[in-house]
């Protein structure tokens, strides 16, 4: 097999363990949540694991933070086996841990400090490996090879959300309501160790070996690439909040707003996913010929025209094939920002200082509106004002629609170096 390769298909694996332990907690909040948490209603209990998944996101800027700097000076395969240490043991910390009847509120604050260690891997995880792949595509294949970033993340995002379906058809409800829930993270841990294995085997990108320049840190970038950052973080808002709208948070919106039953929600959840997924690379490709200018301009004006007709029409939709044309045409939008923002991120910086460019000013973004998405939308809903989260995601893609028009096309002013 062809070495760059071999690297690439290494790094993406790694990616897709790194992020199905990131979404377990996400795919089987409406079964654990009971358990940590004292609420009079679900709405509540959501609410609750909604804040915890939030707190997991604080995180990430810190880990972004110290990790891009790792990746930086000791190289990106450093930086991802580091990553997937910390992601394993938060997973196994979950699946261990008593719940409220048991422990009282010791339970709950377990919970929070196993995500606070899943958020610290996650956010030097998107740097390494978005900085890993892009190095590792060469010029002509950019596009299409980085889209494996996405690829594998909504990978294991699918692949939660498939544990999750297999556990429902061969476990009874009350057996997956009062155990079988920590089976996923048991899963999630076990593939950590095996992670760990495969990228100490990984082969170092040649961007790193020749990267010259100041040492990586904070001062550096907001000094030397304040432009960059800002960009980073201002064409991540829009697309990081649309993609965590239109596919973590849409589970829950289609059991506590459209009235579908868990497992019928999981299914419409998991098909769409798996399309959206495959239509990465496509869209990733495209962009090698075309462009990343003109697919971020796409995303941007369709996500502000039809967010909110798209949000308003599922919540009385009654069929499970309507309601999943539907999410489908969300995430086929918001494709022409996946599949291309990590290649885009990493051509704005030079090797020096990559990983961290890619990583903070990305994690900071993601920080405030991805993670706070399911939040923000289940505190509208409580106050009875379910529709202002619909207007919130489309001014937020507006925002960085106005990104994406005024920024040059980083595939003709690439700064990475190899061909």
């Amino acid at each position: 097999m062809n070495p760059r390769l071999k690297s690439i298909i290494g790094g993406s694996t790694g990616n897709l363990v790194e992020w199905y332990d990131w979404y377990a907690y996400s795919a089987f909040t409406l079964y654990f949540a009971p358990h940590f948490f004292r609420a009079e209603d679900r709405t509540a209990q959501l609410l609750s694991a909604a804040a915890v998944f939030a707190v997991g996101f604080v995180m990430r800027p810190i880990g972004a933070w110290i990790m891009g700097i790792y990746a930086d000076r000791r190289g990106r395969k450093a930086g991802l086996t580091l990553s997937v240490t910390l992601m394993c043991a938060g997973s196994f910390l979950i699946a261990v841990t008593p719940g409220y009847e048991t422990i009282g509120v010791l339970a709950p604050a377990l919970l929070v400090f196993a995500r606070l260690m899943q958020g610290l891997s996650v956010g030097g995880e998107y740097g390494a490996s978005a900085t890993y792949l892009s190095e590792m595509a060469g010029r002509d294949r950019r596009g299409f090879f980085s889209s494996f970033q996405y690829v594998t993340l909504i990978a294991g995002q699918l692949t939660a959300l498939l544990v999750l379906l297999v556990l429902q058809s061969t476990m009874s409800e009350a057996a997956l309501d009062a155990w079988g829930w920590r089976i996923p993270f048991a899963i999630g841990g076990v593939l950590a160790i095996v992670v760990f294995r495969i990228r100490r085997g990984l082969a170092e990108t040649e961007s790193f070996k020749r990267a010259d320049g100041p040492k990586s840190g904070f001062w550096t970038l907001v000094t030397q690439h304040p432009r960059e950052t800002a960009t980073v973080m201002l064409l991540t808002a829009g697309g990081t909040l649309a993609f965590y709208a239109y596919s973590i948070y849409m589970q829950k919106f289609l059991v506590n707003t459209s009235g579908f039953d868990r497992k019928t929600a999981s299914q419409i959840n998991a098909a769409t996913l798996f399309l959206f997924m495959c239509l990465q690379p496509l869209v990733g490709g495209l962009s090698d010929r075309i462009g990343r200018k003109p697919l971020m301009v796409g995303f941007g004006i369709l996500g502000v025209l039809a967010t909110y007709p798209i949000f308003t029409t599922l919540e009385t939709v009654g069929s499970p094939l309507i309601a999943g044309l539907l999410v489908m045409a969300a995430l086929v939008i918001v494709t022409g920002y996946t599949s291309i923002n990590a290649v885009v991120k990493a051509e704005l910086f030079p090797a020096n200082i990559r990983a961290l460019g890619v990583a903070l000013p990305y994690a900071l973004a993601n920080t405030l509106f991805g993670g706070t998405a399911e939040y923000v939308a289940l505190s509208f809903k409580d106050a009875g004002w379910e529709r202002g989260f619909y207007w919130y995601v489309s001014a937020m893609i507006a925002v960085s629609l106005i990104v994406y028009v005024r920024m040059r096309d980083t595939r003709t002013t690439s700064r990475i170096s190899e061909d």
